[in-house]
């Protein structure tokens, strides 16, 4: 009877207990018993319990096997005390079950816990979300931007029409401005907790997650202020963990070598030094993953069967830590891993393995609820077992959100135009409207409008002293032909016409007369005579 795996979602912890609640009391064998010459029907022996227990929480896929019998038996003394069961005279809310024969029985009614009372978060509390296009305010006169005078070309002109006759929809501009340490501080908040949100596949995090309660500026520090091992680095010092068991971490997690405590080794030595260390972590106030993010902890523990979205789910979940608690916690996973994983280090408990030691020993220092919640040892068991063999992966900054984050913040830096039903960013300053307009709005505009440029183009073809009079005259025509009402303007009569091409003195050619020493005189003909 393995029962159903309770998935994500708000009252998680409180689902796991009225789930095996009623596991227990369907599937439980009853039988009779007799004691001191007494017959009791209906009813079980506590080790009957346990070993029947024990079986069903590690084979049930929303605790697995790692919870021990000894975890089995704590389970059933707080059922004993929330009157899930009594002993066979009809006492109960003491915590005194004891793994032995004493005979127990279920009471008539079924003792399911109802769901606990918790404001409801609302969904701009749980996601702050970027205003849409209709929450945008109306800009007053002076926050307007002054705007240098358009000048149309043929392309700006193919635009305007399209907008005119409704290809393109109403669209606003987006300037360029500066990104303040808020707005950045804003959009990694909300950026993270959407990707938490749909990592978890969540609808939302109502109930689970308390936005209000969540520092941004954790976030950020969190992800920009680690060594190369990935640790957070503490500018405070004073917040640092005390020297004393800095060097008793590490004298346990570089074993045999590597001691700082300056004390003689003797047998028994490093289990003074764990102790030590588990003494400093039990004492703490809260634990290492806060009482406030307990439920999303929790509902994070139904996503291990999917081993990379639960990796990446517990990445997210705590950049959400103070730094001071996510540096305690990343050192403590790191020497939890590293003593399980050294065989030459003694061994640290005679009844029970070093792998169990450490979740046993510092499970509740990592994960417990601030409320009594009778389910905290074994949830806080699976997490953490979870945790410590993955660590190296949960505890490093997640890349795809880290990236995500970088190039929206670059996105909102450029400008843009966005287009009516498209989100828009959440840092705009001012903006510039283009709306729709009718053919006849738009003919009107275009006859006054349009006079100005055209009239400066007119110009520049006159004054244009590049151009032969053969290229200028074509130009003039094909702008005649094109604008005739701005051409008639500038060159209203065939004199002002005549006037950009003065006729040139035309140059007459002079005769030259060469002097003859005699004057010319025809050839004639005259008689030769022969000898």
């Amino acid at each position: 009877m393995e029962g159903k795996v309770i998935g994500p979602g708000p009252y998680r912890a409180t689902k796991l207990w009225n789930e095996t609640i009623k596991l227990f009391r369907a599937g439980m064998p009853l039988r009779k018993h007799r004691v001191h010459f007494r017959t009791y029907e209906s009813c079980f022996a506590a080790s009957e319990a346990v070993d029947w227990l024990h079986k069903l929480l590690k084979s049930n896929q929303n605790f697995g096997p790692e919870v021990t019998r000894n975890q089995t038996v704590q389970l059933l003394k707080k059922y004993l005390k929330n009157h899930v069961i009594e002993d066979i005279k009809g006492r109960w809310g003491k915590e005194d079950f004891e793994d032995n024969g004493q005979l127990y029985r279920f009471p008539p009614s079924s003792p399911l816990k109802p769901y606990p009372k918790r404001p409801q978060y609302t969904e701009k509390n749980c996601i702050p979300k970027f205003p849409k296009w209709d929450d945008y305010e109306p800009m007053s006169s002076q926050d307007k931007n002054p705007m240098r005078p358009l000048v149309l070309n043929s392309e700006l002109w193919n635009k305007r029409h399209s907008i005119a006759i409704g290809e393109v929809h109403e669209c606003k501009l987006v300037h360029r401005r500066e990104i303040s340490p808020r707005n950045v501080e804003h959009i990694w908040k909300s950026m993270t907790l959407a990707h938490l949100q749909k990592i978890v596949g969540l609808e939302s995090l109502n109930g689970v997650l308390d936005s209000k309660l969540i520092n941004p500026k954790h976030i950020l520090y969190n992800v920009y202020n680690t060594n190369k091992q990935g640790v957070v680095v503490l500018q405070d010092k004073s917040e640092e963990l005390p020297h004393w068991v800095l060097s008793a971490m590490k004298c346990l997690a570089n074993w045999p070598n590597g001691s700082e405590l300056k004390q003689p080794m003797y047998p028994g030595f490093e289990r003074d030094v764990l102790k030590t260390v588990a003494d400093y972590f039990h004492k703490l106030k809260e634990p290492l993953l806060t009482f406030q993010l307990y439920d999303i902890f929790v509902n994070i523990l139904g996503l291990l069967q999917k081993q990379q979205i639960a990796t990446e789910a517990l990445q997210v979940c705590c950049l959400l830590l103070p730094p001071v608690n996510r540096r305690k916690l990343q050192l403590l996973m790191r020497l939890m891993a590293r003593i399980c994983q050294n065989t030459q280090i003694p061994p640290l408990n005679d009844a029970i393995g070093t792998r169990t030691l450490m979740v046993q020993t510092f499970s509740r220092s990592i994960l417990c609820s601030a409320d009594e919640v009778d389910l905290d040892e074994l949830l806080a068991t699976k997490l953490v077992t979870f945790m410590m063999d993955n660590y190296d992966e949960i505890l490093k900054v997640p890349n795809r959100l880290q990236s995500a984050v970088e190039e929206h913040l670059a996105h909102m830096r450029r400008v843009q135009i966005k287009y009516a039903g498209a989100d828009a960013d959440a840092t705009i300053v001012s903006q510039s409207y283009c709306k729709q307009i009718s053919k006849e709005e738009f003919d009107e505009q275009r006859a006054s409008s349009s006079l100005a440029p055209m009239a400066e183009l007119l110009e520049g073809i006159i004054k244009d002293k590049e151009l032969s009079i053969k290229d200028k005259k074509k130009k003039l025509k094909q702008f005649q032909k094109s604008y005739p009402e701005v051409y008639k303007k500038r060159l209203p009569t065939v004199e002002s016409e005549a006037a950009l091409f003065p006729e040139k003195p035309m140059f007459k050619p002079q005769l030259m007369f060469f002097t003859l020493k005699k004057p010319f005189q025809p050839f004639q003909r005259t008689r030769s005579f022969r000898t």
